[in-house]
C-alpha cells in the first residue's frame, strides 16, 4: 500500500543482490497513536550508529496520506451540505406556510363539508410530502451515480494507492429517503398546524375577520414614539407574526451568511493569488532547449544567460530555477525537486512556518507534502539524485505545494548534480516596461530559449471566487424570496386592515413605506446574527483545508468597512424582496378590501 518496497525476495537473493541499505517493518503491540509508536521505534533502534534510520513512515501517516486530498474536500462539502438543508427547510416551511394562507378559503369548505381539524393538518402534509418523496427519491437515485466518480477523484493522484470504491452504503441512501421527507414534514407542521385551529366561519371569510391581541403592545410602543407613523406601523408589523418572521428572519440570516463568508474567500484567496506579485511589475518565463519538436540546445552557458537576461532593457531580477527527479530513501516513488539561485526569493510571502532553506542541505515543502510522509519542521530525510545522496533537514513549510514536490537552494543542487544548467529563469521587469518586446529580445539572443509572458491570473483564486459569488447570488435570491413570500402572505392576511388605514388618509407611498419597513428591520437583525456566522464559517473553511496553509494575514480580512456592507447586505436581502407585494398593496382600492364588511 505504501509502495515502499517493489518485490519480496528470500533471504538468499536478498544476499546475492548486495543491498546498500534495507527497510525493516515492525509491528508494534500498542500503535494507537503517533507518539506511541515513534516511542515503540525509538526503542526498537536504540543502539544503532548515528545516521543509520534514513527514514520512517508510521501506518497512521499512511492512512492519512490516503485520505488528504478527501480530507481537504471536507470543508466545503460539509459547510455547503449544512446550507442546502437549511434552503430546503426555508423552502418548504415558506411554500406550506403560503398554501395555507391562500387556501383559508378551501380550508373553510373542508371543514365546512366534514373534515375534521386533523384530516386538514393530514391533507397538507399529504399536499407537500408526495412532491418531498419523489424528490428524496430522484436525489437519492443522483447521489448514487455522482458519489462513485467524485469518489474516485478524491482518492486518486496521490502516492499510496488508489481507493476501490464500489456501490454506496445502504444505510446512507436509507438516510437520505427517511430523513429528507422527516425534515419536510417537520418543516411543514407548524403551519399546518395553523390550518387545524382555524374555524371554518374565520377560513371561508378569507381571513378577514379581526383578530386581536398579536403585537398590539410593541404597536401602542412605537406608536407612542417620534417616530412617521408608517415607519412605527412598519417595525411593529414583524411582532404580529412571530413564528412567520422567525422563518423570514433565518432566510435574511442565511444570505448574509453566505455573503460574509463568500466576501471572506474571496479576500483570502485574491491575497493568495497576489503571493510574489506585490509589485507591479510583470515576470516573464525563459526556458532552454526550446519547445515541443524543436530542442535545440542553448549556445550560451548558464552564466552566460543570466548575465544577458539581466542586461536587457527593463530587467529588474533574475531567478533561475532547475527542477529534476529525485529519490527519498525509504521510497520507490520519485519526488520532483525544485532548486532556486538568484533574485527574488520565492519565499519572501510563502512561508508560513519555519523559514526560507539558505544553505546546502536545507529544504521547504508544501503541507500536501509533509502530511502524505509524516514529516514536520526539524526531521532529517535523505535525498538523492544521479547516485548521489544528502542528508537534508526540514526548515519551513510553503502556503502550498504539489504533494511529490520540494524545494531547495542551488547549493544542494551543486552537491548532487554538479555543473547541472539550469532550465528555466523567471525575469521581473520593472514597473511599466513592455513585457512583449523583452520576451522577444530574448528570443533574438540564442535559438534555444523560449520565452513568454507570465499569466497574472490564479486559476484557483478565480475558480473559489466566481463559484462563491455564484452562490451567494443564488442564496441572496433564495432569501428575497422568502422575504417575498413573507410580505405577500402579510399583505393578504392583512386586507382589511390595510383598506382601514387607506380610508382613514394613509396615501400609496405611505403603503409601501411601512411594508418595507416592516421587513427592513428584520434585515438589519438578521445581518447582525448572520455576519458572525459567516465569519465562523470562513475560518473553518480556511483552517481545514490540507492542500493549502494560508498564513494569517491572510485570514485577518475582516475589517470595520467590510462589516458595514455586510450588515446592509441584510437590509438589501430583506428590502429586495419587498417592493413587488408592497406595490401591489398600495394599489388596493378601498371598496375591493372592505367589499366583505
Amino acid at each position: 500500500m505504501s509502495r515502499s518496497a517493489s518485490a519480496w525476495v528470500s533471504p538468499e537473493q536478498m544476499a546475492a543482490l548486495h543491498p546498500t541499505s534495507a527497510q525493516m517493518l515492525y509491528r508494534f503491540t500498542d500503535s494507537s497513536t503517533e507518539a506511541r509508536l515513534n516511542a515503540s521505534l525509538a526503542r526498537a533502534v536504540k543502539g544503532l550508529p548515528e545516521g543509520s534510520l534514513t527514514g520512517a513512515q508510521t501506518h497512521l501517516t499512511l492512512k492519512q496520506a490516503f485520505s488528504a486530498l478527501a480530507d481537504s474536500y471536507l470543508p466545503f462539502v460539509t459547510l455547503f451540505g449544512v446550507l442546502g438543508l437549511l434552503v430546503s427547510t426555508l423552502i418548504v416551511g415558506n411554500v406550506v406556510s403560503g398554501a395555507v394562507v391562500s387556501g383559508y378559503r378551501h380550508i373553510g369548505v373542508l371543514k365546512a363539508l366534514g373534515f375534521t381539524p386533523n384530516q386538514v393538518v393530514a391533507v397538507y402534509l399529504t399536499m407537500i410530502s408526495v412532491p418531498a418523496v419523489t424528490g428524496c427519491a430522484l436525489g437519492t437515485l443522483a447521489g448514487n451515480a455522482l458519489a462513485g466518480p467524485v469518489l474516485k477523484v478524491a482518492f486518486t493522484g496521490i502516492d499510496v494507492g488508489r481507493a476501490a470504491v464500489g456501490d454506496i452504503s445502504p444505510w446512507v441512501s436509507a438516510a437520505c429517503l427517511v430523513g429528507m421527507p422527516a425534515l419536510v414534514l417537520l418543516a411543514a407542521l407548524i403551519p399546518a398546524l395553523r390550518a387545524h385551529r382555524l374555524s371554518a366561519a374565520r377560513a371561508i371569510s378569507a381571513g378577514g375577520a379581526p383578530r386581536t391581541g398579536r403585537g398590539l403592545r410593541v404597536q401602542r410602543v412605537l406608536g407612542s414614539t417620534r417616530l412617521p407613523r408608517p415607519v412605527s406601523l412598519g417595525l411593529g408589523q414583524p411582532f404580529a407574526r412571530p413564528a412567520r418572521t422567525l422563518l423570514t428572519m433565518a432566510a435574511i440570516v442565511l444570505g448574509v451568511t453566505t455573503a460574509t463568508l463568500s466576501t471572506g474567500l474571496t479576500s483570502t484567496m485574491v491575497a493568495y493569488g497576489n503571493v510574489g506579485r506585490e509589485d507591479a511589475g510583470a515576470r516573464i518565463h525563459v526556458m532552454t532547449g526550446g519547445s515541443g519538436d524543436d530542442r535545440t540546445p542553448p549556445r550560451l552557458s548558464d552564466p552566460q544567460i543570466e548575465e544577458r537576461l539581466r542586461s536587457l532593457p527593463g530587467a529588474e531580477g533574475v531567478r533561475a530555477r532547475a527542477l529534476s527527479q529525485a529519490n527519498m530513501a525509504g521510497q520507490t516513488q520519485p519526488v520532483f525537486a525544485d532548486f532556486y539561485r538568484g533574485d527574488d526569493s520565492p519565499y519572501e510571502h510563502t512561508i508560513v512556518e519555519g523559514r526560507a532553506p539558505v544553505a546546502a542541505g536545507e529544504i521547504v515543502a508544501g503541507p500536501a507534502f509533509l502530511s502524505q510522509r509524516g514529516l514536520k519542521l526539524g526531521d532529517r530525510v535523505t535525498v538523492g539524485l544521479n547516485g548521489r545522496r544528502i542528508t537534508a533537514t526540514v526548515v519551513g513549510q510553503l502556503i502550498e505545494g504539489n504533494a511529490r514536490a520540494l524545494e531547495a537552494t542551488w547549493e544542494s543542487f551543486a552537491r548532487l548534480a554538479p555543473g547541472t544548467p539550469a532550465t528555466e529563469y523567471t525575469v521581473r521587469l520593472t514597473p511599466g516596461a513592455d513585457a512583449c518586446a523583452y520576451a522577444e529580445a530574448v528570443e533574438a539572443l540564442d535559438p534555444g530559449l523560449r520565452a513568454s509572458v507570465a499569466d497574472s491570473g490564479n486559476a484557483g483564486t478565480t475558480t473559489v471566487v466566481t463559484f462563491s459569488a455564484v452562490f451567494t447570488v443564488l442564496l441572496a435570491l433564495v432569501a428575497s424570496l422568502g422575504v417575498f413570500n413573507t410580505v405577500l402572505l402579510n399583505t393578504r392576511e392583512r386586507r382589511r386592515d390595510l383598506g382601514m388605514l387607506k380610508s382613514i388618509g394613509m396615501t400609496p407611498r405611505q403603503v409601501v413605506a411601512m411594508t418595507v419597513t416592516s421587513v427592513a428591520g428584520l434585515g438589519a437583525v438578521g445581518g447582525l446574527l448572520g455576519i458572525p456566522l459567516g465569519i465562523v464559517a470562513h475560518c473553518l473553511v480556511v483552517d481545514n483545508v490540507g492542500v493549502v496553509d494560508f498564513p494569517e494575514h491572510m485570514k485577518d480580512v475582516w475589517h470595520v468597512t467590510g462589516l458595514a456592507a455586510m450588515l446592509l447586505a441584510g437590509v438589501a436581502i430583506a428590502v429586495l424582496g419587498a417592493p413587488a407585494p408592497a406595490r401591489s398593496a398600495a394599489r388596493m382600492t378601498i371598496a375591493s378590501v372592505l367589499h366583505t364588511e
